[in-house]
């Protein structure tokens, strides 16, 4: 190693020049680069693929499990079983309308996280807006519903997952 004001050469071990006394500069190991943006958004378009995915295996588990709820719900509300084998007192019309109105939201909660599904594996700035839109909506469906909606919440939002999604 060399001084940097005069050009003599240093002796090792010593910290500055016997010749002009001026400090001869510490030497410091190499930094290892950051790692580019190339990396940080394959790693990102891994996350969002791998959510994507989720949310469509969502759909369709949602959507089996509530196809077996409405046959058991019909069962039940048509008197065949339960604490209103022998009579119901609700009147005729209520177990129907219920039974709609549980297909409805049945159908819109898997339809809503399967068009969020496709959207995130196309990489559409509509499908991160479902994708948010679902996980919201999905927040009260424990454990499997409040995991994905979390985990959704947390890729998707935020100024530097913003930034990544907008350049994938």
């Amino acid at each position: 190693m060399f001084c940097s004001g005069c050009g003599q050469e240093l002796e090792a071990g010593k910290g500055f020049c016997a010749k002009c006394g001026r400090a001869a500069a510490p030497i410091v190991p190499p930094v290892a680069p950051m790692p580019g943006m190339e990396y940080e958004l394959a790693h990102y378009a891994g996350k969002v693929r791998v959510l994507g995915i989720l949310w469509l295996v969502y759909a369709g588990v949602s959507l089996l499990l509530g196809l077996a709820a409405m046959s058991f719900l019909r069962g039940f509300m048509s008197g065949g079983f339960g604490p209103w084998a022998n009579g119901s007192p609700f009147p005729g019309w209520f177990g129907p309308a219920l039974i709609h109105f549980a297909w409805l939201m049945l159908s819109v909660r898997a339809i809503v996280c399967a068009v969020a599904g496709w959207g995130l594996l196309e990489r559409t700035q509509w499908g991160r807006i479902m994708a948010i839109i679902a996980a919201v909506v999905c927040l009260i469906k424990i454990p499997f519903g409040t995991a994905l909606g979390i985990a959704t919440l947390v890729i998707l939002l935020g100024y530097r997952n913003s930034t990544l999604y907008d350049s994938l």
